[in-house]
């Protein structure tokens, strides 16, 4: 059985929430699943992945996540080649062109590792509400369909 991963960094819960609805829905799909947070892990968590989720937020003037910042950084010097991802970031619009910079940041990250991004990221504004998990699940069902 294919297994995907999820790390996450959550300040005021949303993200966290967002991770455990990933979570619940690729259990669902029938895949399995490991979540993480982000202090509680380091990149080396991907290496037995066969699909790599990152749920971020946003923080302050479109920073990474303090907590996330040295996961970021042993990134870049990771290798993932052959590994799917997708990557989920929750924000708040009144940041403009920085509304969920981290997310982006991440996928730009995954892609230098060398891993594949198989599912459009999603962007939501603080926490997920209907709309928004309807696009987690399709997040999902595009990131299974690779594995």
């Amino acid at each position: 059985m294919a297994l995907v991963k999820i790390v996450y960094a959550s300040m005021t819960g949303n993200t966290e929430e967002i991770s455990e609805i990933l979570e619940n829905t690729v259990q669902e799909a029938g895949f399995e699943v490991e979540r993480e947070e982000c202090s509680e892990v380091d990149v080396d968590f991907f290496d037995d992945a066969d699909a790599c989720i990152i749920a971020t937020y946003t923080y302050g003037d479109g920073e990474l996540p303090f907590e996330f910042e040295d996961f970021y950084d042993e990134l870049e010097e990771k290798e993932l080649t052959g590994k799917n991802f997708g990557v989920v970031g929750s924000g708040d619009r009144e940041y403009g062109d920085l509304f969920c910079k981290s997310a982006h940041d991440f996928v730009t990250a995954l892609e230098k590792s060398g891993a594949k991004k198989v599912a459009e990221t999603v962007e939501i504004e603080n926490n997920a509400e209907a709309d928004d998990i309807e696009a987690l699940k399709k997040f999902v069902k595009e990131l299974t369909a690779s594995l």
